[in-house]
């Protein structure tokens, strides 16, 4: 639980926030541009249609390629496995309503205060600044309080690619027919959602009511529920070998035995539950696993 959990929350506090660095700037440049607004609500509209777990899964042969092409060119590569592709399929799904809100909170500023604004002196950026973005961040933190829970929600489908996360307990258990683990993988997921989105909400009420009080009360509880979920996995060492597994009942007890045995020897060892045929031999021939056991047949097939 402590390593799903905080991987859990890590790849959805790194998508989320890589979604806000993104978003913001970008529907603060095309509040006033009619064909950029269009164009970015339509492309990230388009990116809401395509179903979860293909957006996962169409990231890691396109950075797989990446990574080749800068290990040729440059003479560097970077682990196209579990986190990164994760990261960057999440993040995409976080950005519409951010956009969104983020527009619709700007532009719906009362041009009464804007005109005052440009009547006392004040530049552009400074009106931005000091009016439109304190006016519009109630708005804006009702889109933001949306992306968290359609990350932490969608983030459950990482684990095919090798993101460790709460959907673990969720595939495993629609492999294995154990109804137990879906709906804990189930109940986890939705309760980090909805403790995620109560924290956001006093944010946002005290922002919009003017109270510092619930402002800091969900700052500090949503410092508190990382804080708390990370430090378990930071805490712990270094895994020397890794071990993956497919979607299969008799996957998980092997690469559970194979990982108890090197625990046995002493070594660090940790499994990557859950991958497809072609991610997992592809992490193999990559050096993001160590080790897994396939069958002649499926590998001939595949490969």
């Amino acid at each position: 639980m402590p390593d799903y959990l905080g991987s859990h929350v890590q790849v959805s506090l790194a998508a989320l926030a890589l979604g806000l660095v993104i978003s913001l700037p970008l529907a603060i440049l095309a509040r006033n541009h009619a064909v950029i607004r269009g164009i970015l609500l339509g492309l990230a509209s388009v990116v809401q249609t395509v179903p979860g777990l293909a957006l996962l899964a169409l990231f890691y042969p396109l950075l797989l390629a990446i990574a080749s092409l800068t290990l040729r060119w440059f003479g560097f590569d970077f682990s196209a496995f579990g986190f990164l592709p994760a990261m960057l399929a999440l993040a995409l799904y976080s950005m519409l309503p951010v956009l969104r809100n983020t527009i619709t909170g700007l532009n719906g500023v009362d041009p009464a205060l804007l005109e005052a604004a440009q009547g006392v002196g004040m530049t552009p950026r400074q009106s931005l600044f000091t009016v439109e973005l304190p006016l519009a961040l109630p708005v804006i933190m009702a889109g933001i309080r949306t992306s968290a829970v359609w990350v932490i929600g969608t983030a459950t489908l990482s684990t095919p690619i090798g993101q460790t996360s709460l959907g673990n307990y969720i595939f495993a258990g629609l492999q294995t027919q154990n109804w137990v683990l879906v709906l804990f993988g189930c109940v986890a997921s939705a309760l980090l959602a909805l403790a995620v989105d109560q924290f956001l909400t006093l944010i946002e009420r005290g922002l919009r009511e003017r109270k510092r009080l619930h402002t800091m009360l969900g700052s500090v509880g949503i410092a508190a529920l990382v804080t708390a979920t990370l430090i378990p996995s930071i805490a712990r060492a270094p895994s020397t070998y890794v071990v993956g597994a497919k979607t299969f009942a008799e996957q998980y007890v092997l690469s559970a035995l194979i990982e108890q045995r090197l625990q046995a020897a002493g070594l660090q060892a940790l499994t990557r539950e859950g991958l497809g045929s072609s991610v997992i031999f592809q992490a193999l021939a990559a050096n993001n696993i160590d080790v897994y056991v396939d069958y002649s047949g499926t590998l001939w097939v595949n490969q």
